[in-house]
């Protein structure tokens, strides 16, 4: 594997065909719709049309999923970049550790430390950025710890079923 998308006991790799049926049950896994802002189940169609497109540079889809693996080769997880602004030179970041047994054991820490490596030796960004809830105080640790820091709030920002919550902006200057 690449040296720039390996990082501790992880590596990233591009999405496959055969990743179809992971994919289906993660995006269909209604406890994360709240963090990934998903309001409804997403088709086997709807993925293999999201797969075929994924194939295509970041510069013309303006967005990147990468599958993190551990040492085993074992799919643990993934991590976006998405509001890719080439001009700008920055991209925003998403990521999931699907599942529970998974958390916790530095996946998600050592994926963005390679995504971080990648964004500024391969595609020339100058930061990184990332919206977290306020109460997302794993979240929260993760990307502080991976560099992030805190750049503002978004007051009322996100609407749930308990009432509004605020949004921290976190950032990473890469450069």
């Amino acid at each position: 594997m690449n040296a720039l998308l390996t990082y501790g006991k992880i590596s990233l790799r591009p999405l496959e065909p055969e990743d179809i049926d992971l994919l289906y049950q993660w995006e269909n896994n209604i406890e994360i719709w709240q963090v990934s802002n998903t309001k409804a189940p997403f088709s086997k169609h709807i993925l293999a049309q999201y797969l075929a497109e994924s194939a295509k540079d970041i510069y013309a889809t303006r967005q990147l999923r990468l599958i993190i693996q551990d040492e085993n080769m074992h799919a643990v997880g993934a991590v976006d970049l998405f509001d890719f602004e080439p001009y700008h030179l920055r991209a925003g970041v998403g990521i999931l550790i699907h599942q529970t047994e998974d958390r916790g054991k530095g996946y998600a820490h050592d994926a963005l430390l390679a995504l971080s490596v990648y964004a500024l030796e391969v595609l020339g960004l100058k930061q990184l950025y990332a919206n977290i809830a306020v109460d997302n105080a794993v979240s929260i640790h993760l990307f502080e710890k991976a560099g992030f820091q805190q750049s503002g709030i978004k007051k009322d920002w996100l609407k749930t079923r308990n009432g509004w919550k605020d949004e921290i902006l976190f950032q990473k200057l890469l450069c």
